[in-house]
């Protein structure tokens, strides 16, 4: 390693391109921040390392980044499927396709930088290093090697065509921590931390897991790469394996440890921002599973008028359709929904959604038309058959396609935009099943463990692209928003789509993710913040849950009623706060229609008493829509995380958040700050009515600021924090703190 660092060091000041003086007063000015006039802007376009029948290109891109991109037996073609945005939003690079100044052979060396992001190559290792503010360099990574070792950048060519299998392996400290990796299936991960695990890198039902990941030494890492594969978290090796590809493509950034506001705004200036949502959608979502016919949402609509309850997104879920693949209402039942929306609109004052799901059967009128123009996915093997529901083996339409997604909108926006429905729910719309682990959805015997479906789409097959089918969905509405109305709906939007999946860059839509179909238990209440701080870790804070999880809540019980509760006081502080769940009750199904579930999830389901305490908490989402706004209008601006986890503003500050965040403390990691002033501490337990809270030590910024934690429900001042104290928490009053001024959080005036 010194050998490296000292060949590394020798090479930073021996560009021969600059004057000595002037490498010096970069050198210098390297730790400025993105934007300012001493920004050391990049000092090469890039490097080609010819490693035999291996090509490796090294890019800068984007601010303190780089972007690597390694294949065999050819270049890559520059056009492979990617989320990263080309050129960036801010910073160097882009629109250069493989372009190169540097080129070396076998074993050569050469460094490369830009802003406080320094690569080099030794001997064709790859490392990477942090400037830092007195000009001293910082290892990162590096490519793993040992005396015994595979090579870190391995491939395996087993494919008729060109594609390949890569193993490419990163050092990595025992004591890294690593966060992010997307979202991780129920229920039973409870960890932000994500070293020692595997991640599986496949979509399905709760598990959107994504190839990112940020380090507590300061920088983030991204395949981009929309394979199906895994990343090892490794004691001293972080791999990620893509099972298929025609290249690697990875991006690198780099930003003092701790600021991983920083990482944040690097990574979504070249993977895109969340545009601002609707003012209405940051209010009250009523939904579940399943209201059947229209009457039920007009009753729905004047209940909440009468109640004087707000509400802000009324939801039709799922088999409102007569046929899977149809894409509209069943007339037998919604006769009439352009009068249904607007009555709904002026009895409550709420838009309305309707769920879309992306399987097709023989039965539907659109099946010919889709087959016959090859809009719909196929298999390795057969006529595109993945998976079945509801009786009928089923196909999926093939997002990936342009003229599938101008299909699809047409018919969305003939059955339901025109008629004033203008959000969609995009359910099961995974990839490769019909958005399960296993085949044979709804069938008794689906515990067989068959193979999942060799999808094959527009853009390539499941293993080598199916990790982005689920956000041509997403993109698939957001063409017919933009197309539909003439507006550039790129920093604010006016509608809006729900998904169970996504990719990485999908926070750039008008789009908003949910965490699946959760289990509804205490335990996961807390397992849902570990997935929710996880997801923002990795790019999307446009997220959600079910309220009151999905499966097993029996409202007639005291132990579900408070589950709801509680529950629905976490959602307050949320970025969507969206009440959903196939509810357990005394009544019995409906047998005129299928998935007909009678059992009520409304404000007023949960008892008299609860009641009260569900409108006071909806009325309080309603005050901090300013708040909620204004952390929508951060992300857009900066990428600024809304749901974050105590590591982000605490743990240089405070060791014991970041002690309890390497060791997935539920002290550390069961509490989380909605956007920089609200600590939000759930309570997880049947039954109790107080609960121990941890508040983490402010920093010396904030400190200075004058800045202490008040408790919210009594104005009681508990100082700067570095303690943990007992508050009492009752049903009606969550454990919050703030810090600053209640009015200006209420205002939205920071």
């Amino acid at each position: 390693m010194q050998d490296i660092l000292a060949s590394f060091a020798s090479m930073l000041f021996k560009w021969p391109s600059r004057p000595a003086a002037a490498t010096a007063a970069l050198v210098i000015a390297s730790a400025t921040t993105p934007g300012a006039s001493e920004y050391f802007q990049p000092n090469s376009t890039g490097i080609k390392l010819q490693n035999g029948y291996e090509r490796v290109y090294i890019q800068p891109f984007g601010n303190h980044g780089m972007r690597v991109r390694a294949s065999i037996m050819r270049d890559p073609t520059g056009n492979e499927w990617s989320a990263l945005l080309d050129p960036p939003l801010e910073g160097p690079g882009g629109n250069n396709g493989l372009n190169h100044d540097i080129t070396i052979s076998y074993q050569g060396n050469a460094t490369i930088r830009n802003g406080n992001i320094v690569v080099s190559i030794n001997l064709g290792i790859i490392s990477f290093f942090r400037v830092e503010p007195n000009g001293s360099t910082t290892l990162l990574t590096k490519e793993y090697t040992d005396t015994k070792a595979i090579a870190p950048r391995f491939y395996t060519q087993d494919f008729r065509s060109s594609s390949f299998q890569s193993q490419f392996d990163f050092a990595s400290d025992p004591n890294e921590q690593f966060y992010g990796a997307g979202q991780q299936a129920c229920c039973l991960d409870h960890s932000v931390n994500k070293k020692g695990q595997v991640v599986d890198l496949i979509n399905f039902n709760s598990h959107v897991t994504l190839p990112v990941y940020m380090s507590n030494k300061g920088y983030l890492q991204y395949f981009n790469m929309p394979s199906e594969g895994r990343i090892e978290f490794g004691t001293f090796r972080t791999r990620h394996v893509a099972s298929e590809a025609t290249a690697v493509d990875y991006y690198i950034t780099a930003a003092s440890p701790g600021d991983y506001d920083a990482l944040q705004e690097q990574f979504t200036a070249v993977t895109g921002r969340q545009p601002t949502p609707p003012d209405f959608i940051l209010g009250y979502q009523q939904s579940k599973l399943r209201y059947f016919n229209q009457t039920q949402i007009l009753d729905l609509a004047q209940r909440f008028h009468d109640e004087q309850v707000n509400v802000s997104l009324i939801v039709v879920d799922f088999f409102a359709w007569k046929f899977q693949g149809d894409w509209s209402f069943n007339p037998d039942f919604w006769p009439d929904p352009a009068g249904m929306a607007a009555t709904v609109k002026e009895l409550t004052g709420a838009e309305m959604m309707v769920s879309l799901w992306p399987s097709m059967e023989d039965l539907s009128v659109n099946y010919l038309p889709t087959q016959e123009q090859g809009l719909l996915a196929t298999t390795r093997d057969g006529t595109g058959i993945s998976d079945s529901f509801a009786g009928v083996y089923t196909r999926l339409i093939d997002s990936t396609n342009p003229a599938a997604r101008e299909f699809l909108w047409k018919r969305l926006n003939d059955s339901y935009y025109s008629a004033g429905i203008h959000n969609f729910w995009i359910d099961q719309a995974d990839g490769g099943t019909l958005g399960e682990a296993f085949e044979n959805n709804g069938q008794a015997i689906a515990q067989i463990p068959y193979a999942r479906a060799f999808s094959q789409y527009f853009i390539g097959t499941q293993e080598g692209a199916g990790k982005m089918y689920p956000w041509f969905h997403q993109q698939a509405i957001n063409e017919g928003f933009a197309n539909l109305t003439g507006k550039d709906i790129s920093t604010q939007c006016d509608h809006m789509s729900l998904t169970r999946s996504t990719f990485v860059g999908g926070q750039r839509f008008c789009s908003y993710l949910w965490s699946g179909d959760t289990e509804s238990r205490f335990d996961v209440l807390l397992q849902q913040i570990t997935v929710g701080v996880s997801v923002a870790a990795s790019g999307i804070s446009s997220w959600t849950l079910d309220i009151g999880g999905f499966e097993g809540l029996n409202v007639d019980t005291d132990e579900g009623r408070e589950l709801f509760v509680r529950w629905l006081s976490m959602g307050v502080f949320l970025p969507y706060m969206r009440v959903h769940g196939d509810r357990s009750c005394s009544l019995l199904p409906d047998p005129r229609q299928s998935f007909a579930n009678t059992c009520p999830n409304e404000p007023w389901s949960y008892g008299e008493a609860n009641f009260v305490i569900i409108k006071k908490y909806i009325a309080l989402r309603y005050q901090l829509k300013p708040y909620v706004k204004m952390l929508f209008e951060m992300l857009q601006r900066t990428g600024k995380t809304i749901m974050r986890p105590l590591y982000y503003d605490f743990s240089l500050s405070d060791p014991f958040v970041a002690n309890g965040t390497q060791a997935n403390d539920p002290t550390i990691v069961h509490q989380f700050m909605m956007g920089p002033r609200i600590l939000v501490a759930p309570v997880g337990e049947l039954g109790v009515t107080s609960k121990q809270v941890y508040l983490p030590i402010l920093s010396d910024s904030a400190q200075s600021q004058g800045l202490t934690w008040t408790h919210w429900w009594t104005e009681k001042n508990f100082g700067t924090g570095g303690k943990l104290v007992t508050v009492d928490a009752p049903l009606d009053e969550i454990p919050v703190f703030y810090l600053g001024s209640k009015n200006d959080i209420l205002n939205g005036s920071l």
